[in-house]
């Protein structure tokens, strides 16, 4: 049985030096200390964000708490807006009245009784109170943020009647519907190592085993540690599982079964 070479995201140190040399040349000392490495990894969502202000504003109400459950198109922030309001009122009353005025220059041009520079001024007039419009609904449009997708809660960075400035955190969201693993393998595992594969992993936290399945597969492979990238998922729906949570990864490869 050829020797398995395991290792984790931390701690490569002995074991990266031992892998410089050909497998021939290892003694069975370092064979020993290869194999006792474990593949270690974390428990992460597929998905997650931080939900960032777009306006200057007061947080008028935050529904979800930490830990809350949320669907796609949720509320989870809005703001107080009034002065918002107040702006697009102001900007519809303008774009009215340049409407107006624009149609009276159209209908007096039609009588030879108002000259083109005239009404062309009206024209950009009304042009500039319709982008006026149009910018005061983009804002508006910022007051509330719905949830991109569905998820948790992870953290509340600000509390309601609090202001906020543009680009400053609000909350940290997460979907946690598929929890994902991301570790290093062995680059000679490339050989039969394929996405679909399944195998087990050992969560701390639980002190149980789950079964897990290959989702992706690193496109190079690190030439100092012959080590590459992979990702798996968690095959099934386990409640007590949430992000953050770490275990060992228990692969045997096909020649050590």
């Amino acid at each position: 049985m050829r020797p398995v070479l395991l290792w984790g995201l931390i701690g490569l140190g002995s074991a990266t030096q031992a892998l410089a040399a050909p497998s021939a040349a290892l003694t069975p000392a370092a064979r020993t200390a290869i194999e006792r490495q474990e593949i270690r990894a974390q428990l992460m969502p597929r998905r997650y964000t931080t939900v960032a202000a777009e306006i200057g504003a007061k947080v008028n109400r935050l529904p979800m708490p930490e830990g809350g459950t949320f669907r796609a198109g949720q509320l989870l922030v809005s703001f107080d807006c009034s002065l918002q309001q107040a702006q697009m009122q102001k900007a519809r009353a303008e774009l009215q009245g340049a409407e107006q005025t624009l149609k009276t220059n159209q209908r007096l041009a039609e009588l030879n009784s108002v000259g083109k520079l005239d009404l062309d001024m009206a024209q950009a007039a009304a042009q500039k109170a319709r982008a006026e419009v149009v910018a005061h609904q983009a804002v508006l449009g910022k007051c509330a943020i719905a949830a991109p997708f569905s998820g948790r809660v992870a953290e509340q960075k600000v509390r309601e009647q609090q202001y906020v400035q543009p680009g400053q955190a609000l909350l940290d969201i997460l979907d946690d519907s598929v929890l994902e693993l991301e570790f290093l393998v062995p680059s000679r595992w490339l050989s039969w190592l394929r996405v679909g594969g399944t195998f087990q992993v050992q969560i701390d936290e639980t002190r149980k085993t789950y079964p897990a399945k290959f989702i992706r597969i690193g496109a190079r492979v690190d030439p100092v540690s012959q080590s590459v990238k992979v990702a798996a998922a968690i095959d099934g729906q386990f409640k007590e599982l949430i992000a953050g949570m770490s275990g060992r990864v228990q692969i045997t490869p096909p020649e050590s079964r």
